[in-house]
């Protein structure tokens, strides 16, 4: 009646060897270290030569260096100590330049053989590791003065092609109105908005002899834009974290104009500030050499065209047209000129910007064309009534407007860069992509390594604790039933351990109280099917009848109690941010894996034990 089929222990031994592999990596310790990476797109290619620069470098400034090797075309090279660690990326830093990122990083000590499987460690997450958290709010009114001024831009153009003359295009609140001094060229104009804006309000008016034609944002289309600013954010943020070289970081929305950074490792908070915050773009324009800017300064700016200034405070007429921007940039890298010999960045455009540059350059041989740099500044003070003030400082600086000399295509090269290192962070700033609206921080926490280790001494003090009361008080009160699910626990926690380290999920501390939790909820099962063996027994049936239905008994109630469970753990992950989804995720795999040891690996054991004998009584 209780006996196994020879397919379950072979089931049996899978599982274990499952737990076995994936569990153990996570009993070395992590080795400190640095790590190069290439980009095959931008043609910087980790080879042997960049390996043996490294090794040197690290070497001739006194970085002990445990082992250094070429994998996969990234360099890990693993050091005694985490200072070294943080002083070995300066180091690289100064020698390779920022094409080079350099990320400090943990590599595995396991034996190669549990790695050529696949057996990796689990990541620990901020709170176990130690690094910063930053909570960014999004500036969504600037992303949607943003938009006008593309609607704007788009406007002028559509006026422009199909020839339909205008008095001016003026900002009104979520829009801008159009002026026509007649009502034919204003219809016109309304038939060709609705083919090209759909997604904007329309309306035409009449006023002090002016025909208008107004165009406003929809609440649909402010949405959106919040949406898509949000959206370009992350996707943003996360392209400079990966320049910054930081491994498992953290960067997700929070409600609906916020953003959550977590960069366990980091030890620098003030550079991933610079990084984060930053909102810099290059906007290209033509220069204005029809009117002299000697009359701009005195404040009779020309229709058309805006004054700018350039970095030494001179001023230079501009056409206030964008040509093209930083959004059409897909790959910017630092040089050296080779004529000057001074600081240039390598831009590469996209399909869109080529095409306008082409033309444009084409068009304007023996004339000059900007380059502007723009940021957002935004600073959030707390004014005299506790009321927290955001300002915001547009600054705008011409960097260069060299004259065309020739036909450009989809690459060029910007100059006019003096300050050391301005090459590589604005190529940084520009590969990884503009912000689409400014952020700045409304909360930082900074949590130390040593108060990791703290927390990982504590989370494992906790899940010993309470995994050891468990054990203890199922052997004392079913004996040798006690032992068996004694085991089906301990298999299930290294499972779940197992679990984990495959998905390479992040482990932190909500994540730690979910193993607390499962240890106390593997074993209700078992507890369950211990006390219908108990009243079988009591109702007359056999040792062996009163196993089999005990077991049979009880199922259905523990698929009832875990599923309940297990869809509480859904909603948590559906509708908590990162912290509840980790407390979710560890749950969930904890309820699957505890119904598969209590219920089948305990029958196992149980058949395995009592099977085969003739009983009179149970240790139970």
């Amino acid at each position: 009646m209780n006996r196994n089929p020879v397919w379950k222990y072979f089931v049996l031994m899978l599982i274990l060897a499952f737990g076995a592999i994936y569990a153990t990596p996570n009993l070395f310790q992590a080795a400190p270290g640095v790590q190069v990476i290439g980009d095959k797109t931008r043609n910087i290619v980790v080879d042997d030569e960049v390996l043996g620069r490294v090794d040197r470098a690290l070497k001739s400034n006194g970085i002990e260096v445990n082992s250094i090797s070429l994998q996969a075309s990234k360099i890990k090279a693993t050091l005694q100590s985490e200072d070294d660690q943080t002083n070995a990326r300066e180091i690289l830093k100064r020698e390779l330049g920022r094409d080079y990122p350099v990320a400090i990083t943990d590599f595995q000590t396991a034996p190669g053989w549990l790695q050529s499987l696949g057996g990796a460690p689990m990541y620990l997450g901020l709170d176990l590791r130690g690094g910063v958290h930053f909570l960014l709010q999004v500036d969504m009114e600037e992303a949607e003065r943003k938009a006008i001024d593309n609607y704007q831009q788009d406007i002028r153009t559509v006026l422009r092609e199909n020839k339909l003359y205008n008095s001016g295009v003026n900002r009104n609140g979520s829009g801008f109105v159009v002026s026509f001094k007649t009502e034919e060229l204003r219809d016109k104009a309304l038939t060709e908005a609705i083919k090209t804006f759909g997604e904007l309000e329309l309306k035409d008016s009449e006023r002090d002899g002016k025909f208008l034609l107004t165009l406003s944002l929809t609440e649909a289309s402010i949405a959106e834009v919040r949406k898509a600013a949000l959206k370009k954010n992350i996707e943003a943020l996360r392209n400079r974290v990966d320049q910054l070289g930081v491994s498992e970081p953290v960067i997700q929305q929070q409600g609906t104009d916020r953003i959550v950074v977590q960069l366990p490792g980091v030890k620098d908070p003030e550079l991933a500030k610079e990084i984060l915050g930053k909102t810099a773009t290059l906007e290209v324009r033509m220069v204005d050499e029809d009117n002299a800017i000697e009359s701009s300064v005195r404040g009779r700016v020309p229709a058309g065209s805006k004054r700018f200034s350039y970095r030494d405070g001179r001023s230079i007429l501009l056409k206030k047209r964008l040509l093209y921007s930083g959004d059409n940039i897909i790959d910017a890298s630092a040089g050296i000129d080779q004529q000057g010999g001074g600081q240039v960045v390598h831009i590469t455009l996209d399909a869109k910007g080529a095409s306008i540059n082409s033309d444009v350059t084409g068009k304007n041989i023996g004339k000059r064309m900007a380059v502007v740099y723009v940021e957002v500044q935004t600073q959030s003070k707390i004014n005299s009534s506790g009321e927290e003030v955001v300002s915001r400082k547009r600054i705008e600086e011409v960097i260069t407007a060299p004259v065309i000399n020739d036909q450009l295509g989809a690459r060029f090269q910007i100059t006019g860069l003096n300050e050391p290192g301005e090459a590589q962070s604005l190529a940084l700033l520009l590969r990884a992509g503009s912000l689409a609206a400014p952020v700045y921080i409304v909360e930082e926490r900074t949590v130390g390594p040593s108060l990791g280790a703290e927390n990982i001494e504590k989370g494992f003090k906790s899940v010993v604790i309470g995994f050891a009361l468990v054990l203890v008080f199922m052997v004392l009160y079913y004996r040798l039933f006690g032992m068996v699910a004694s085991f089906a626990l301990t298999l299930n926690l290294v499972i779940i351990v197992a679990v984990l380290s495959l998905l390479q999920a992040t482990l932190t501390l909500p994540g730690v109280a979910g193993m607390v939790l499962t240890v106390g909820m593997a074993v209700d099962a078992n507890v369950l099917i211990f006390e219908r063996i108990r009243e079988e027994i009591k109702a007359g049936s056999s040792p062996q009848l009163a196993i089999h239905r005990g077991y049979d008994n009880a199922f259905s109630t523990i698929i009832d109690a875990n599923l309940t469970t297990l869809i509480a753990a859904l909603v948590l992950f559906n509708f908590g941010t990162g912290p509840i989804k980790g407390f979710a995720i560890t749950l969930s795999i904890g309820i699957a894996t505890s119904m598969l040891t209590a219920i089948f690996v305990s029958r196992i054991l149980v058949n395995f034990f009592y099977g085969k004998r003739r009983l009179e009584t149970l240790a139970i």
